[in-house]
This record gives structure tokens, sequence and C-alpha cells, in this order.
């Protein structure tokens, strides 16, 4: 099934690349749910064990439904390989445990989720890893923390919940200047939108549960990249440590990414026209979304975020701040009816959550003020319901204030 892929566009790899038919001839893919394989003699076994001859071993690192996730996303990426783990922060702890030693140095920019600030700063720097976060946007700050010892750069691009934007290009070539590694975390956008490999990015990160899944199904991560990167010692890692991505799960996203392209399409239109519709409310102070004119990076977005033949998108997730702080924030959240009151994203179903007490509730008072994570915040990410009804919900939240 994957003869001439090269040749093949976004929404046909998004629906037919890394399947291979059993002689069953199914349409579908199958689901294989075996822990291990039966091989046909004692040295095809000690063949594979060894590396000398490919196929399955062990389900933890071998899977043949896994596999055609992995393979499916690599080419929606552009990427030689990919890694899938149990979980996005699998994927970032699986590429740090491949990639990083004691002695070591990282720069992270200060918007990354809250568990991946805790991850590099309190797990990471207990073995010898040092990180140091900077402002996303501000490309020269980057420069300035970079040492002999740094050998990654780490970023989310849009961030979590602010929209902001790091320059993926500018940051490549930076990395690569200095000896180190750029590593873009792809989720709030996809491969959809923006192809940081494209850029000069050497690993793109997902956590397949946001738009890759689409539906809030499934928990799963994802690292792409060079297969001397991905499928060396980030492999080597997952064979042995076994963060593994379960092969029920793979399935699903298989399935989510059939129609990624068109469910991120819907998700971004909606979210602007309602972040054009809330910089009209009064109670609203501001709107955090790089599909509006008024966001301060709004020319960059437009440069990187608009992969395939669809043109620019700002993705489906935005955030504002409302007057009141949180006492404000939490009395409209109370008071919607449509959206879900939960942290995860990337679902049919919009969902609303108040980032200073969930997504970043376990990082510092001191860390939430350098990422502009403000009590009055309030993220949205907008499914795929009526238009019409999502603002007469937000005009509900709104009129409880």
């Amino acid at each position: 099934m994957t003869d001439n892929i090269e040749n093949w566009e976004f929404a046909t790899r998004a629906v037919r690349a890394g399947q291979v038919r059993t002689n069953e001839g199914e349409q579908g893919e199958p689901i294989f749910t075996t822990s291990s394989y039966v091989y046909a003699s004692a040295a095809q076994a000690a063949a594979r064990f060894s590396g000398a001859e490919p196929g399955n071993i062990y389900s933890r690192f071998t899977n043949p439904t896994v596999r055609t996730f992995e393979q499916r996303l690599a080419a929606l990426e552009g990427g030689e390989t990919c890694v899938a783990t149990a979980s996005g922060m699998a994927a970032i702890l699986t590429t740090c445990l491949g990639l990083l030693k004691a002695g070591d140095h990282v720069v992270a920019s200060r918007s990354i989720f809250g568990p991946t600030v805790l991850l590099f700063k309190n797990i990471l720097g207990r073995f010898g890893v040092d990180t140091d976060f900077v402002a996303l946007a501000d490309t020269a700050a980057w420069e300035k923390a970079i040492r002999k010892q740094t050998r990654l750069l780490f970023l989310e691009t849009p961030s979590n919940p602010l929209s902001e934007l790091g320059d993926i290009a500018a940051l490549a070539t930076l990395a690569h200047d200095h000896g180190a590694l750029l590593a873009v975390d792809n989720c709030f956008l996809t491969p959809a939108i923006q192809r940081p490999l494209a850029l000069g990015a050497d690993l793109v990160i997902h956590s397949a549960t946001k738009y890759i899944d689409g539906q809030g199904r499934c928990v799963g991560g994802a690292v792409v990249g060079r297969k001397d990167l991905v499928g060396g010692d980030i492999y080597g890692i997952l064979r042995t440590a076994g963060p593994s991505m379960s092969p029920f799960n793979a399935w699903v996203f298989l399935k989510g990414l059939e129609t990624l392209s068109l469910r991120m399409q819907a998700h971004s239109a909606a979210a602007l026209e309602l972040a054009q519709w809330l910089e009209q409310q009064a109670p609203v102070e501001r709107v955090y979304y790089a599909g509006l004119p008024s966001h301060p990076q709004h020319a960059l977005a437009r440069r990187q975020q608009s992969a395939g033949k669809s043109g620019f998108a700002a993705g489906g997730v935005l955030a504002f701040e409302l007057k009141g702080g949180q006492p404000a924030a939490w009395r409209f959240i109370d008071a919607l009816r449509v959206m879900s009151i939960t942290a995860n994203l990337g679902d049919t179903k919009s969902t609303v959550t108040h980032p200073a007490t969930t997504t970043h509730g376990r990082i510092t008072p001191e860390q939430r003020a350098a990422a502009g994570i403000r009590d009055g915040l309030v993220r949205i990410a907008v499914g795929l319901e009526d238009v019409d009804d999502l603002k007469r919900d937000l005009a509900r939240g709104l009129a409880a204030l």
C-alpha cells in the first residue's frame, strides 16, 4: 500500500500510508492483540532478536498495528521514522532519555505544558540534566541561554494556552550552529497545519491523545524524525524501558488520522470566528489566538502554519482573559452548558478549563507569571459543534459576570 507514497497528497497519506494487508484481504487495518510472535525455527528467532532479520519480536516494541500508525504519522510529518509511546509525556521522556546524559544542558520555552516543565526541572534535573527556560518568541534569549553543553532546544508552538509562537526556522538554524538539536511539540496544530521538520526541526513530538485521536478516547504519544535519531537511541529506550503504545490505541489513532485534515480546518474556522466574537465583548480584556490580525505574531503564524493545499489555519485552541481574576473565570466556566469542563483538548466536543488551577496548577506562581498564565485566563478548545451554539454558550458565561 505504500508504493509511490512520495507522490501522494496529504489526505491520501492520512488514509493509506503504512497499511500492509494480511492474506485475509481486509479493507480496514486489523488490531494485532498479541504479546509475542511464533517463529518458524530457532534460527529465525535468533535472527530476529539479533536484528539480522527484520520482523516482529515482542509487542513492547514491535507490533503491526502500532507500526502502521508510526509509518502513517511519519509520512504525514515528512519524517523518516516514528516511535509511538504510551502518552505525549512518555514521548518527551523517551526522547530525553535517548538523547541526553548527565552534564548536558537543555534550553526550553517557559511557555511549555506545566508537566513538561516539571519533567525537565524536577525529574531530569535529578539526573544531572540542566534546563534553562526562556521566552518563546525571543530568539535572542534562546541564543544567549545556549552553553557549550547544550544538546537540545525544546518548544511548543503555538504555546498552551496563549498561542505564542516560536520561529521554528530561526531556532533550527540557531540550534544547528551550536551543535544542538531542535525538538518541536506539534500537538496543537498537527501536520495538517504545521510541519516543523520541513522548517528545519530535527524532531517532532506529539500527544496523539489530542487532535490525532480527535474524539477524546485514548492516550498516546509519538516522536518523529530522522532514522539515525528516532530509530537509534530513542527507539532503544522504548525497546528497553517499554513506555509503549497499545495496539488498540494505535488503531484508534489510525482512524483519527484519516479525518485529521478535515477536522483541523473545521476546528480552526470555528475558533477564528469565536475569537473574533470574543474580541468585541466588554468583560474580555484580551483574546489570545494567532489567527487574529491583532496577534503580535500573526505574520509569523501565516508563514509557518500553512502546510498543505488548504493554506493558513491557526488551530482550534484559543484563550482569553476576563476582568475580575479567578472568581470571574470560575463563574464564567460554571455557567456554561454546552462546553465540557475538562483539561483535555482536540476533541469533537468543545472543552473549557482554567489553566492556572489545572494544566499549569503544579508549577510555581512565579513560573506561571513568567509564562503569562494569569488568574483570569480561560482556555477553550473548540470542537465541532455548531458555532452559533458555542457563541450562545459563551454569551451565557459572560452574562454570569
